[in-house]
């Protein structure tokens, strides 16, 4: 029997509902947010070729330089401004939110803020 916790059951299910309906292409690709307890992770997605374009995370080198110090919200903001800044410098403008089953608030919120800021537009 599986021992899978029902906050994961429940993520999950959002999860699959979402990616029925989302899908990216190369006008605009799909930014898929995952978020762990210590770190958050953003890739840009073509769906049609199946490839990453653009990944930024809290692991990511460019990040790791200039670290930013504070709450994760703040982290999160930061790690959304360069996959942001990463996405346009490869000409991509347009992108859809793909938020993988997580509620739409908190840092989640945060990443998606900051990649607009840095000039994305979804």
């Amino acid at each position: 029997m599986g021992n899978t916790a029902p906050r994961l059951k429940a993520r999950l299910k959002r999860k699959k509902r979402i990616r029925k309906n989302i899908f990216g292409n190369q006008d605009r690709p799909r930014m898929s947010v995952f978020r762990t307890t210590k770190h958050i992770y953003a890739q840009i997605i073509d769906d049609t070729k199946g490839i990453t374009l653009v990944a930024a995370s809290t692991l990511d080198k460019d990040y790791l330089e200039n670290k930013v110090e504070g709450k994760k919200v703040d982290i999160a903001k930061a790690v959304g401004n360069l996959v942001g800044k990463r996405a346009l410098d490869t000409g991509i403008k347009k992108v859809v939110l793909d938020r993988n089953g997580f509620l739409y608030h908190g840092r989640i919120k945060a990443l998606s803020d900051g990649a607009r800021e840095a000039g994305l537009n979804f």
